[in-house]
């Protein structure tokens, strides 16, 4: 109860007991002399064996001393600190504290990503022979735009935001928190976990938030979330981590998010999560949302897999590339866990092994349970390939395996994946519908560069010129081509090849997503 409104309730309790005690006291109590026979206390002899006297009873407050506790404020002494430092907020004094000092020295390395590409429109003739001479194959060009946050993390003016953020776009600029504004370089994008590393064309220094440790982050921990909602300006959030290890939102084939209740809306993508000790913890993706405002759901992706990927711009890769150790995994679902007799569903079912690969070499097999690694427990198989992915290429992992109802310790090098026998990638030209492709045969690095499994064969769309013909006819990355007018296709030198036929037909094979889509069309 607050201080305004005990008072009337004290001062009215005081004046009743003090009325009660006066009209309590017998009259002339006060006046009374001491009895005749009464011997005068210094006077009296101590006896030797006498009882100890009793304390007298602790006397109720007075008026005096319930108003001095008023105003004091009545607080009480703090308790003792929780173990780890963490406890709840004690008292009117820590109530009163700010988050602005934090606010201060991270908010100027936040700043703003705009993204801006020139798409042109297929023209509604395009395939007629006769409009298509006066009117073209494409319409007129129209400018596409997307705003978005990013974090300063480098210095020399590395910047790290979302992937979706500056998809296929032709131009990036980044804006600061002191209203400068700067054009970028895309150094590193990667669509499977949605980040992408950007490089400001201009000299430094620049304010950085310093990257923490996101695996040491607990729920209900404080975090704030800072970027530019709606395009209404820098903007702070305050909240606490809701949960961890979140998988399966459909933002991205990335399954190892920080849940947060930080309010994070549109245009906070690829602004910071920080600490409260001003580290960046995670770099804010998505919401959960059905109205397109925040309702206290949102997503981030952790610390440990952003210095990764930047650590690997820095360094001059295109794209990240994670660890190889030759197999692919699968969920432990309740039915499989029973049949392996363990306790619950957890971990990571090895499904297949390469032969002569890493994992064939530490005597890894189909229908093991990796359990941990590093000591760290692995829940699920998306939290596998996130262990794996914060770990650089050509260093060694242990892995503690349930094999046979027994577990084990299993040694595995972290090898970068093969590039196959042939890693070039061919622009098709010409008049086909495949021109504006670049293809590409598959090997265990080209497939896990296009999220695809690392054991899949063939000849696959690495990129496409999206003004070309072969992103008018619906053609995507990812697409594998098995067979075109009849043809067999299992080299991209061949589908070069046959792209320059002289015809007007087209037959041809893709799959896609695991299906096998067939298509004949005049072209």
């Amino acid at each position: 109860m607050s201080l305004a409104t005990r008072l009337p309730h004290v001062l009215i309790a005081a004046w009743l007991a003090s009325a009660l005690a006066f009209f309590a006291l017998p009259a002339g109590a006060q006046d009374a002399p001491a009895a005749p026979n009464a011997p005068a206390a210094q006077n009296a002899p101590a006896a030797e064996n006498a009882p100890a006297a009793k304390p007298a009873p602790k006397e109720d407050p007075g008026l005096k001393d319930v108003l001095n506790e008023l105003l004091s404020g009545g607080e009480e002494p703090l308790p003792p600190a929780a173990p780890q430092g963490r406890r709840l907020p004690f008292g009117r004094a820590e109530i009163q504290l700010s988050f602005a000092p934090l606010v201060k020295e991270t908010a100027p390395a936040v700043v703003n990503v705009y993204a801006s590409q020139q798409a042109r429109l297929r023209s509604p003739f395009e395939g007629d022979p006769f409009f298509e001479r006066f009117f073209g194959r494409q319409g007129p060009p129209r400018s596409q735009s997307a705003l978005g946050s990013g974090v300063l993390v480098d210095p020399s003016g590395i910047v790290v935001t979302n992937y979706h953020v500056i998809r296929d776009a032709d131009e990036v600029k980044v804006a600061t928190a002191d209203g400068r504004e700067f054009g970028s370089k895309v150094l590193l994008k990667d669509e499977s976990l949605d980040l992408a590393v950007l490089k400001i064309e201009s000299d430094g220094p620049f304010p950085v938030i310093p990257i923490g440790d996101s695996d040491v982050l607990e729920v209900g921990d404080l975090v704030l979330a800072m970027g530019n909602p709606f395009g209404v300006g820098q903007t702070t959030t305050s909240g606490i981590v809701s949960a961890l290890a979140r998988t399966h939102i459909g933002v991205s084939d990335f399954g190892f998010f920080i849940q947060t209740d930080a309010a994070i809306n549109p245009g906070n993508s690829g602004g910071a999560l920080i600490n409260m000790t001003g580290q960046l913890v995670g770099i804010n993706t998505a919401i959960y949302s059905r109205s397109g405002g925040s309702i206290g759901i949102g997503f981030a992706i952790p610390s440990n897999i952003v210095r990764a990927v930047t650590e690997a711009a820095k360094q001059g890769s295109e794209f990240f590339e994670r660890p190889f150790i030759g197999a692919t995994f699968a969920p432990v679902t309740a039915q499989i866990a029973e049949s392996l007799g363990m306790a619950r569903p957890s971990g990571a079912l090895v499904a297949a092994i390469e032969p002569e690969g890493p994992a064939a070499r530490a005597g890894l097999k189909p229908g093991d349970v990796v359990l941990a690694m590093n000591e760290a427990a692995i829940e699920h198989v998306d939290a596998l390939g996130y262990r794996l992915a914060t770990k650089p290429v050509g260093t060694r992992a242990s892995l503690t395996v349930l094999s046979h109802n027994e577990e084990k310790k299993v040694e595995i090098s972290l090898e970068r994946p093969p590039a196959g026998s042939s890693a070039k990638e061919i622009m098709i030209r010409g008049r086909s519908p495949f021109a504006g492709a670049k293809v590409a045969e598959l090997s265990p690095r080209l497939a896990q560069r296009l999220r695809l499994r690392s054991d899949t064969k063939g000849v696959t769309i690495v990129d496409i010129d999206r003004n070309s013909p072969a992103a008018g006819f619906g053609f995507q990355p990812r697409d594998i081509v098995r067979e075109v007018n009849g043809e067999l296709i299992d080299t991209a030198d061949k589908l070069a090849a046959v792209a320059e036929q002289e015809t007007r037909w087209w037959r041809f094979t893709v799959e896609r997503d695991g299906q096998l889509l067939r298509q004949m069309l005049r072209y």
